[in-house]
């Protein structure tokens, strides 16, 4: 009886076999949001989002169960040169002033081999469309309240409306790469 009573103190200090998911918050202050798109069929030109805000919720148990929660501010958008984000922000490309915010939300998440693959809906301009970005499977920081985590993906900026700029390619690159902080 003695044995039994240790046994189940145990399995309770152990807690639940199935953890719930963890939420993590994305810390702005390690995160960056970069954009490459060619310009002339010649030179790449990059540029950053600096507003961001975001949570992912990592189901150790399954991965699948994984979610994706982001929210980008179109006029932090940042290129280095003045004149060309303003026209950014403008009308003619992300018209952040009718369209303040592009979103996205995972919909699928994929283990594939060391890799994450995460689908969703990104809208941008009032439109969505499913990508998916390829997440370098989250590694744990020191102290394991951290994860450190790159994705990638490529969208046509035509499918969101993005289409003034006829010596800009219709392919943008985006690469992400963040902190995610546990709640």
């Amino acid at each position: 009886m003695n044995r039994l009573f240790t046994l189940l103190v145990t399995l309770a200090l152990l807690g639940p076999v199935n953890a719930p998911a963890q939420t993590y918050n994305v810390d702005p202050s390690h995160t960056t949001i970069q954009f490459k798109v060619k310009n002339f069929g010649l030179m790449s030109v990059k540029g950053v989002f600096e507003k961001f805000k975001g949570t992912v919720d990592i189901d150790e148990t399954d991965i699948t169960k994984s979610k994706v929660d982001v929210s980008i501010e179109i006029a932090s958008i940042n290129t280095g040169i003045n004149m060309r984000d303003d026209d950014l922000r403008g009308p003619n490309f992300f018209d952040a002033v009718k369209f303040p915010t592009m979103t996205f939300v995972s919909t699928q998440v994929e283990a594939d081999k060391d890799k994450l693959k995460v689908t969703g809906n990104l809208t941008i301009k009032g439109v969505t469309k499913q990508i998916t970005l390829n997440v370098e499977d989250p590694k744990s920081l020191p102290g394991d309240r951290n994860r450190g985590v790159t994705a990638t993906a490529t969208l046509n900026r035509q499918d969101y409306g993005v289409s003034a700029g006829a010596t800009i390619a219709d392919e943008v690159v985006i690469t992400i790469t963040t902190e995610l902080v546990k709640q």
